[in-house]
């Protein structure tokens, strides 16, 4: 009986510590977002009492609030309804993504099929490089990429930062995993009953495959949702520009205003996430499968 009891006591320590380790990395993760709440409700006078070491060459902590001491909705107001030049940007991030998932649903997904599906000659070292293109950092690419949009005419214009996505191989890599796991007989079958090749890609393919079409689709929109680099690069018109680069220069008196534009901006790419999590871990789990 003591023993018994020993053993029940000591899975319920172990549980408490799994817990802990955790909840520990959970907090950490939701803290930030816990500040940018907070300090978009908080009006300029107590942010400036807080961050106020931030701005100054005093040596001194700044101070934190969790629930402000006097909440606000000012600067919702004043973002949403007194500054036109963020509904702008807005509409740029909403075009430039749409575009750009669209372009990767026209060229990426055939692409996939094909690599998936027809076995030829030197398909497999054709896909190992696109892996390997795959890898590679827009830092690498940036320089190429310069010379190629100027030579086209492209530079300072949205279409510069959506062209290259459209050909993007990423959503390649994710959307062949989806296909692949589909039974090559059911093919075989459809063909047998007289199916064409069209008719098998939209009957059979984009049903079955559909998780690794669409956790491409939500990492695609995440990526460019919050891309920066590619716009700061080929786009000098900052009235081009996407609203992940749409932040006043912070100081105190602003600070207010950039916690609410990051909070309105990281709203659409929550919401994505939280509808295409499930998709997320096919996706993950596809990426992962061997050949």
């Amino acid at each position: 009986m003591g023993l018994h009891n020993f053993g029940m006591r000591w899975k319920d320590v172990r549980k408490g510590i799994t817990l802990f380790f955790i909840l520990i990395p959970t907090l950490l993760v939701c803290l930030p977002i816990v500040l940018l709440v907070t300090g978009s409700v908080m009006g300029s006078g107590e942010l400036r009492q807080h961050l106020s070491p931030v701005f100054s060459d005093a040596l001194e902590y700044i101070s934190w609030k969790i629930i402000p001491d006097y909440p606000t909705f000012e600067n919702y107001g004043r973002l949403l309804f007194m500054t036109p030049q963020f509904f702008v940007l807005f509409w740029n991030s909403v075009k430039m993504v749409a575009c750009i998932l669209a372009g990767q649903l026209l060229v990426g997904v055939p692409a996939a099929w094909a690599f998936a599906v027809y076995r030829v000659k030197g398909s497999r070292a054709l896909f190992a490089l696109y892996v390997v293109l795959m890898l590679l950092p827009f830092q690498v690419m940036m320089l190429s990429s310069y010379l190629v949009l100027n030579r086209l005419g492209m530079l300072n214009t949205q279409q510069a930062i959506i062209l290259p996505a459209v050909f993007s191989t990423f959503p390649v890599f994710l959307t062949y995993g989806g296909f692949r796991c589909i039974p090559m007989q059911l093919f075989e079958a459809a063909r047998m009953d007289g199916a064409g090749e069209f008719r098998i890609f939209c009957t059979l393919g984009l049903p079955l495959g559909k998780s690794g079409l669409l956790s491409a689709m939500v990492l695609g929109f995440l990526e460019y949702w919050n891309m920066m680099e590619q716009p700061m690069a080929f786009l000098e018109d900052k009235s081009l520009w996407p609203l992940s680069l749409y932040l006043p220069e912070i100081t105190w008196a602003q600070a207010g205003y950039a916690f609410t534009t990051s909070i309105i901006t990281l709203i659409p790419a929550v919401f994505v996430f939280i509808w295409g999590q499930d998709y997320l871990e096919q996706g993950i789990i596809f990426s992962g499968l061997k050949e």
